[in-house]
């Protein structure tokens, strides 16, 4: 079995990330033992995880995952599941440089 997960840092951003064993990753990221990203953002919180049966499964969505805007993980995280669809359109729909 292999896990998908969202963290949010201390400082309010999201570590997504894949493993084959959840809690024993999560005690490593609160103990600085994780990412880089995450060791220097204590303490993180988990916020979303998702099961799968494969470990290749798991970590081509934890890629897909890492490319969403805040608001699209954030509508994930929610359980928002019918806004992703128009939060990817509306993201490709607005012209470069526009905010």
């Amino acid at each position: 079995m292999a896990h998908v997960y969202i963290l949010r840092c201390s400082d309010g951003s999201y570590y997504v990330g894949s493993t084959i064993d959840l809690e024993r990753r999560l005690v490593q990221h609160n103990a600085g033992e994780g990412a880089a990203y995450t060791r220097h953002r204590l303490p993180v919180t988990l916020v979303w995880a998702q099961q799968y049966d494969r470990v290749d499964t798991a970590f081509a969505l934890e890629k897909q995952i890492q490319g969403w805007s805040r608001a699209k993980r954030e509508a994930l995280i929610e359980g928002r599941l019918s806004d992703l669809p128009g939060l990817s359109r509306s993201r490709q729909a607005r012209p470069p440089g526009s905010h």
